[in-house]
């Protein structure tokens, strides 16, 4: 969410998703609220700080560390103000292992993920951090059911080894799709029994790996999708996988009418022969990626555009 107010950003979450709200997160306040900074607080046993090349590894908790987990608090405080006496569903979300890997350096400056050692390590501590989170969401906001989600744009660029070395003249080696995945499903594994949304807004999300490694949801830019998409996402829909389509831009824009919006769900959903009926049970509308960088107004707009586009989905699936 843009900004920098944690009450105000809490309250327009839980006043736009009155069945869905999630814990918002405020990248404009600077280092350890951007989204691998606060990730890299939840961390379990592993420290990183701010270096002028990015986050990097390091020995023990420093400043950058407490911010992060200071600005995570402020956010939890806030939105457990907000949530008094709620009872529904609730999403947090966290960077995922193999974009952490791709963007937290080792001391010597390279990505994690040119040491496969360092990549099990990160992973590890990333699962114990977020049963901690979780185990503190359920605590302050006990009738929430909670949904993880895990953010991992640069998933593609790591299977396909176009993930930057440091000098930036080669590329990390792409890591085994068996190893992706089972690192994946070890993390997934934090939340438990709960549900776990993988969001990319990357072109070609590997929806089959991402089911196989235990994702209920996946989330994605609809905008990117191909055809090529079209067997992958048929067969996640008949095998129970939900998905988040984001339809609605996430930087300010004209935006059509809410039907309008969803009218390339419509069309995929004719395309792939699936049910008209399976639309409101299949989809969760959202925009396409974060709003970071959009207006406060526009921010709040598309939140509410969401909720109309999806009563639109629900009312007239044809």
């Amino acid at each position: 969410m843009p900004g920098g107010d944690a009450r105000e950003a809490a309250k327009t979450v839980t006043g736009s998703f009155e069945d869905f709200p999630f814990l918002p997160e405020l990248p404009a306040r600077g280092p350890g609220a951007d989204m691998i900074g606060r990730t890299a607080g939840m961390l379990a046993e592993l420290y990183a700080r701010v270096e002028p090349s990015g986050w990097r590894i390091g020995d023990r908790p420093g400043r950058d560390t407490k911010r992060a987990r200071s600005w995570l608090g402020e956010d939890l405080d806030a939105l457990e103000e907000f949530t008094q006496g709620y009872e529904g569903d609730l999403k947090v979300q966290a960077v995922g292992p193999w974009t952490l890997a791709a963007a937290l350096e080792l001391k010597n400056g390279e990505a994690a993920l040119s040491d496969p050692g360092a990549c099990r390590d990160l992973a590890a501590s990333l699962a114990e951090g977020l049963r901690l989170h979780l185990d503190e969401v359920r605590r302050r906001i006990p009738g929430a059911r909670l949904a993880l989600q895990l953010d991992e744009p640069s998933l593609t660029a790591v299977l396909r080894g176009q993930v930057r070395s440091a000098s930036g003249y080669r590329t990390h080696r792409a890591v085994d799709r068996q190893v992706v995945e089972s690192t994946l499903r070890d993390v997934v594994a934090a939340h438990g029994d709960g549900p776990v949304i993988v969001h990319s807004c990357a072109p070609d999300v590997p929806f089959a790996l991402l089911r196989r490694a235990g994702a209920a949801a996946v989330s994605f830019d609809f905008t990117l999708l191909t055809e090529r998409d079209d067997d992958a996402i048929g067969e996640a829909v008949e095998g129970g996988t939900r998905l988040f389509t984001g339809v609605v831009p996430g930087t300010d824009g004209p935006l059509s009418d809410p039907a309008g919006s969803v009218m390339g769900v419509r069309t995929l959903w004719r395309r792939l022969g699936l049910h008209p009926g399976l639309l409101a049970e299949a989809v969760t509308v959202t925009p396409a990626c974060g709003l970071a960088g959009a207006s406060p107004a526009y921010a709040r707009h598309a939140l509410a555009h969401c909720v109309q586009a999806a009563r639109s989905l629900a009312d007239n699936p044809e």
